[in-house]
């Protein structure tokens, strides 16, 4: 029989935070297991890398072309489990550290960037509505899953690294908000996951000087297939659908629409009590503007417990 604390542990590990795609695009993420039931008041710290590297599919008017980049991202974060009227949810924050190399060319002429700096903070709350009690760490071991349904709301704000007289930047100057709406079905050692969520955001009212860049809505759906394959172990295959997101420049509407797909995996390793590792990866699979990019990543997640 599973060892009551392996059992926990292995549905507690969920809560990291996709790292390259949050500082790429909040619609981009894929997150497998952010509605499972978690016992309340624990506390997890988190640390991880990612590695992101592909081309920047731009706006075709403009006369840029070939752009590509490279992007380094270390996190560190916390997340807080919670009792919310009777059923499971999180509070967290992540705040990322990027090195950003950026290349392209305009006309015959091509040229390279490289940026560092913090890149805006996320603040995730997550709320079960249906299907996942609050339990204590010594009650949980009795819980079974079913069906869960939950809400998330997931804020950036604009502290990152910021240079109005750059076009590239670890920071993007304004708020996003996106909530989320999502639903997991249990069937013994397999689990089924799908989200929907729209990203809003604010306006960049210091876009290349002075310039105001806004952005509509950015619409997706994600899903997951996830495994147990022990109690220390479970992975995860993942896919994400986004459209929208066309921005303008003081008033005048920009040819980038977007329309992507992105497809990836995720395991998680649970190592003893207190400490667990996530790997994941993903890449795109279909763009029409934006990113078509391919990231990897491990992250590292600490557990206590309140006294």
């Amino acid at each position: 029989m599973m060892r009551w604390w392996a059992r926990t542990l292995v549905l507690c590990s969920t809560l990291l935070v996709s790292v390259a795609s949050s500082l790429l695009a909040c619609a981009q993420q894929m997150d497998p297991r952010s509605y499972s039931n978690v016992p309340i008041a624990q506390n997890f710290l988190l640390a991880g890398f990612a590695h992101s590297q592909g081309g920047v599919l731009v706006d075709p008017s403009l006369p840029i072309d070939n752009v590509s980049a490279k992007i380094e991202t270390a996190l560190v974060g916390y997340v807080r489990t919670l009792d919310l009227w009777g059923q499971s949810g999180t509070i967290g924050l992540v705040v990322p550290y990027a090195s950003v190399y950026a290349t392209g060319q305009v006309g015959s002429d091509s040229g390279s960037v490289t940026r560092a700096g913090f890149g805006d903070p996320a603040l995730r709350i997550t709320a079960n509505l249906y299907g996942a009690p609050a339990l204590s760490l010594e009650e949980f071991p009795s819980y079974k899953q079913d069906l869960i349904v939950g809400a998330s709301l997931l804020v950036t704000a604009p502290f990152g690294q910021y240079d109005s007289s750059k076009i590239v930047n670890v920071g993007t100057n304004r708020w996003t908000v996106k909530p989320e709406l999502g639903v997991s079905q249990a069937f013994g050692k397999w689990t089924l996951e799908g989200a929907a969520g729209v990203t809003f955001f604010t306006d960049n009212d210091e876009y290349l000087g002075d310039k105001t860049r806004s952005q509509d809505p950015l619409y997706a759906v994600q899903g997951h297939v996830i495994y147990n394959f022990s109690r220390r172990l479970w992975a995860a295959l993942d896919a994400t659908y986004y459209i929208g997101g066309r921005s303008s420049i003081n008033g005048g509407d920009r040819n980038d629409l977007q329309q992507n797909s992105r497809f990836g995996a995720t395991a998680s390793w649970l190592l003893n009590s207190t400490n667990s590792l996530k790997f994941y990866f993903s890449s795109g699979a279909n763009s029409r503007a934006g990113t078509d990019f391919q990231t990897i990543g491990i992250a590292w997640q600490y557990r206590w417990a309140d006294r």
